[in-house]
């Protein structure tokens, strides 16, 4: 079965950094693009960043520049760098991985942003 569980969530001032990380088991975790999306209070879940098996990376405009993705297949662990930011960052944190099986997502960790 396979399962993500997200950690580094937490609360820092505007402008501070912070890097979430997400382990991955269950799966061969280096056959697979993996992302993280976000969901605000009110919000829908909306896609932050994508890292592909070839360690491209893909992200949404709002984070460009800010944030950097990256992974590292033997520890099977999914990381997001995320630095400058800012209180609209403020939301759950999840990763997502599609295999075969079907879409695949973990608990989230909470970031919290104070103005």
């Amino acid at each position: 079965q396979v399962r993500l569980v997200e950690s580094g969530g937490d609360l820092v001032q505007a402008g501070g950094s912070l890097r979430l990380s997400c382990a991955a088991s269950g799966t061969n975790f280096r056959l697979h693009p993996v992302d993280w999306y976000r969901q605000a209070p009110g919000k829908e879940r909306e896609w932050v960043a994508s890292i592909g098996t070839d360690h491209s990376t893909k992200y949404a405009d709002f984070v460009t520049g800010r944030f950097a993705v990256s992974r590292d297949n033997i520890r099977r662990t999914l990381f997001l760098q995320m630095n400058s930011l800012k209180p609209e960052d403020t939301a759950v944190y999840y990763c997502h991985l599609e295999s075969s099986r079907g879409h695949f997502w973990g608990r989230g960790t909470q970031v919290t942003v104070s103005a």
